[in-house]
This record gives structure tokens, sequence and C-alpha cells, in this order.
């Protein structure tokens, strides 16, 4: 008996594990006059039976593009492992791209500026051919968003302005607003850094919710939001402020505030509490 254990305890060692793909991609933009590159996360078994998935658009922060999420955040091995334990359920997960490491002289950011209407781009264009592609999302309640820093910030805002296309937003030490003298400097520079800045002060999640009137907060009512941001991050003051609005306003929101600071160590973690909050909420 012992013997038979243990070959099926080694049978079972050499199966091969649930494992999906990363596949890099473009889309050509009309809107932006270029073409966008993405990658994306195909679970296992992708394509081999005719099943719809739910879709998370996960978001990139400032100064990095569309492949930190696979090689600086690991996301290829967090998205398996909780796949392979049930804690979230198979789904795409798309990263655009939308800046570069020249910050000031390469576009970021997912505000329309001059020269540079990504949000256009990416409802108008990038949203309907990733989901045709794919077979994927199509509804709110097959649809998520997440990012982080910049990115954060971004899905925070596109969930603000359309909280009909998400059923949830989960944002990581996200950038809400920016007060700094990027903008407000009389002699700054209008490098393309400066046009990002000023797309975030103009685009203030924070200042939405203040200003918003109850019709607009009864859409909001229909988002799941969640934010989590290091005690010891520099934007923290950014979170607490628009949480404490949101819940002011009656809108709800989780809080999270765990030991850290702005870098990977912290996203990689927080990668692993958004997707099971992403599957818990797609219909």
């Amino acid at each position: 008996m012992k013997k038979l254990s243990l070959i099926l305890l080694l049978s079972f060692a050499f199966l091969p594990l649930m494992a999906g793909k990363i596949v890099t991609d473009s889309v050509s933009s009309k809107v932006l006059g270029t073409t966008v590159t993405y990658n994306v996360y195909l679970p296992d078994g992708f394509g081999e039976v005719p099943e719809h998935y739910p879709v998370v658009y996960l978001l990139h922060g400032l100064s990095d593009d569309y492949t930190a999420w696979v090689t600086r955040g690991n996301m290829q091995i967090v998205t398996d492992e909780l796949m392979r334990s049930g804690e979230a359920r198979p789904m795409v997960i798309v990263m655009p791209n939308a800046g570069g490491p020249d910050i000031r002289n390469t576009w970021n950011g997912y505000f329309n500026m001059p020269g540079w209407n990504y949000e256009d781009f990416f409802f108008q264009e990038f949203i309907p051919e990733i989901e045709s592609r794919y077979k994927c999302g199509g509804c709110k309640q097959q649809r998520a968003i997440m990012g982080l820093s910049m990115g954060g910030g971004g899905s925070t805002v596109y969930c603000q302005r359309h909280p009909d296309m998400f059923s949830s937003c989960y944002a990581m030490s996200p950038w809400l607003d920016d007060k700094s003298s990027e903008v407000e400097g009389q002699n700054a520079t209008k490098d393309k850094l400066y046009y990002v800045c000023q797309a975030v002060r103009e685009h203030s999640a924070i200042d939405f919710v203040a200003n918003a009137d109850e019709a607009t907060l009864e859409k909001l009512r229909t988002v799941a939001w969640f934010i989590d941001c290091g005690d010891d991050d520099f934007l923290f003051h950014l979170s607490a402020d628009l949480h404490m609005k949101m819940k002011a306003a009656g809108v709800h929101s989780e809080l999270r505030v765990r030991d850290g600071v702005h870098n990977w160590e912290y996203w990689h973690l927080a990668l692993r509490l958004s997707l099971p909050f992403a599957s818990r909420n797609f219909d």
C-alpha cells in the first residue's frame, strides 16, 4: 500500500501544472496616430473550448510600460497560483502601454492631453478591439480595472467617468491628484512630464467625488472600490482623502493600509489581493 501511494504521489508530481501564457500583441490607433503594444495573460486552456472569460485591465505606472507587470511584478506567477488554488477565477488580463522611461520626452498617462488623447483611444478603440479579439468582457459585470501609481489613478478616474463600464476598481498606491510645481510653477518647462502632471490635476479623483451630484454618486455606488496604499507611501494622504470623501458621500470603498512604500514589493502583494477582489465582483 505504501509503495502504491508513493507511485501515485510521484505520478501527480509530474503532471503539468495549470499555467496561463503571456502574449504580446498590438493595436493600430487612429486616435493616437500610432501602434499601441500590450501584453495579455490568457488563462490555462484558453482557446481549447469556446468559453467566454471576464477581463481585467491592469495598468502600469509612470516611467514604466506594458512589460512592467510581467517583468517586474511577476504577475504570471501570481496569477497562475491564484487560479490554480481557486482564489481567482480564470480571466483574461490585459496590460496596455501608456508610457515609457523617458518621462520628459515620451507620452505617459491615461488621460486626454494635447497630442495624446489616450482616454478616447482606450474606450473607443482599445476595449472593443481587445474584447472582440479575445472573446472576453463585453459588459460591466464581466470587466474590471486596476493599476499602480499612475495606473491606480487612471483606473480610479476611468471608473468615476465611466461607471457603467466596470464592475470593480482596485487602486494600488494611486496617483489621484497633482498640485506640484511641475504644474503650478509659472516657469515650468512644458515637456511631456508637465502635461501628464497637469492632466492628473485636471482629472483629480478627489475633486470628482467632492463635486459630484447625487445622480453621479448613485452611479459610483454600482462599482466595487478598493484602495490599497502603504503607510509610508508618499502618496498615502491622497488615498486617505479619497476614501474619506467617498465615505462621506455614501459611496462604499475598502481602504487597506499595509506596511510598505511605493515599490514593487508592495504591488506584488497587492496583485495577490486585487485579482480575487475582481473575481468576487464579476457577476
